[in-house]
C-alpha cells in the first residue's frame, strides 16, 4: 500500500518537470523564430531613433542631388526618402510620397529627394539592381516614371525570373531607347549613384525602408501617411520663415542636404 503511494506521489512531479522542460524549449524556439522573421522582414519594426533629429551635413553626401530631386536646391524644407524597390512597405508609401510631391509642387520652400537603399536580406535579391535601373533610366530624363513602373508593379517582376525582360518593356513603355537602358544599367557609373546612396543611409543610421527624414528629423512610421507628413512640413516652412524674417535661426533648413546638384540629362 506504500508502494502505490509513493509512484501515485512520484508522478504529480515528473509531469510538472516535463511542462517546465517544454515551456523552456518552446520559449527558447519562440524567441529565436521572433528574432529571424524580424531579421528578414525588417521594413515593419518602428525603428531606433524616431523622431530625433540627425546630422544630414555631417553624413555622406550621397549621389548627387538632381535626376533625384523635386523643387528647388535652396527650399527650405527637405524631404529625403530612403526606399528598397521590393520593399512591400515602400510600395505602399509610395503614393504617400506621390502626393507629397503634388501637393507642394511649385512651392519654393519645398524639395524631395529619393535614396536608394537596397536591403541585404531575404526576398531583396532584385532590389539592388533595380535601382540601379531607374538610375540607367535617369541618364534618358525618365528617372521618376521607372520608378513608378517598379513601384506600381512590384508584385509582378519580383517573383518572375524574367525580371530584365520586364525592365526592357516598362522602359519602351515609358519611351526610352531601350539598347541604351541596357547599356547603362551596366555601367559603373549607375552603380555608384547608388552606392553613394547607400553610404548615406547608413551615415544616417538607415537600417529599414522607407525611411523618411524631414529637415533631418525621422519621421515615425506611424505619421507616415499625407495628412500628418503635410502637417509636419507646413509646420517646418512657417517655422524657418518666421526665422528669416525676424533674421533668427530656427534650426537646419533643408538647403544643405543631398550634395551639389546633377542636371537631369534629357
Amino acid at each position: 500500500m506504500k508502494k502505490e503511494e509513493k509512484r501515485s506521489g512520484g508522478l504529480p512531479l515528473s509531469i510538472i518537470v516535463l511542462v517546465m522542460i517544454l515551456v523552456v524549449v518552446g520559449g527558447l524556439w519562440f524567441y529565436s523564430t521572433s528574432r529571424s522573421q524580424g531579421t528578414a522582414t525588417g521594413t515593419r519594426t518602428p525603428q531606433t531613433g524616431t523622431g530625433q533629429t540627425r546630422d544630414v551635413s555631417s553624413a555622406p553626401p550621397g549621389a548627387p542631388v538632381g535626376v533625384n530631386m523635386l523643387g528647388p536646391a535652396d527650399a527650405l524644407v527637405t524631404v529625403e526618402e530612403f526606399a528598397d524597390y521590393q520593399c512591400q512597405a515602400c510600395a505602399l508609401a509610395h503614393p504617400i510620397m506621390k502626393e507629397l510631391q503634388g501637393a507642394y509642387a511649385g512651392n519654393k520652400n519645398f524639395r524631395f529627394i529619393f535614396r536608394h537603399f537596397p536591403l541585404s536580406i531575404p526576398g531583396h535579391d532584385k532590389s539592388y539592381e533595380a535601382s540601379v535601373a531607374t538610375e540607367a533610366a535617369a541618364l534618358q530624363g525618365r528617372f521618376w516614371q521607372m520608378q513608378d513602373q517598379l513601384f506600381r508593379n512590384q508584385q509582378a517582376w519580383t517573383g518572375n525570373p524574367n525580371y530584365r525582360q520586364m525592365w526592357t518593356d516598362y522602359a519602351r513603355n515609358i519611351g526610352l531607347d531601350v539598347e541604351r537602358f541596357s547599356t547603362d544599367i551596366a555601367s559603373a557609373r549607375t552603380k555608384e549613384r547608388v552606392d553613394m546612396d547607400i553610404r548615406r543611409g547608413r551615415g544616417l543610421g538607415v537600417s529599414q525602408t522607407p525611411t523618411i527624414f524631414v529637415n533631418g528629423t525621422l519621421i515615425p512610421p506611424s505619421e507616415v501617411n499625407i495628412g500628418s507628413l503635410r502637417r509636419i512640413v507646413d509646420a517646418e516652412i512657417q517655422k524657418l520663415e518666421a526665422a528669416r524674417s525676424t533674421g533668427g535661426d530656427a534650426g537646419s533648413s533643408g538647403g544643405d542636404q543631398g550634395g551639389a546638384a546633377e542636371p537631369d540629362k534629357k
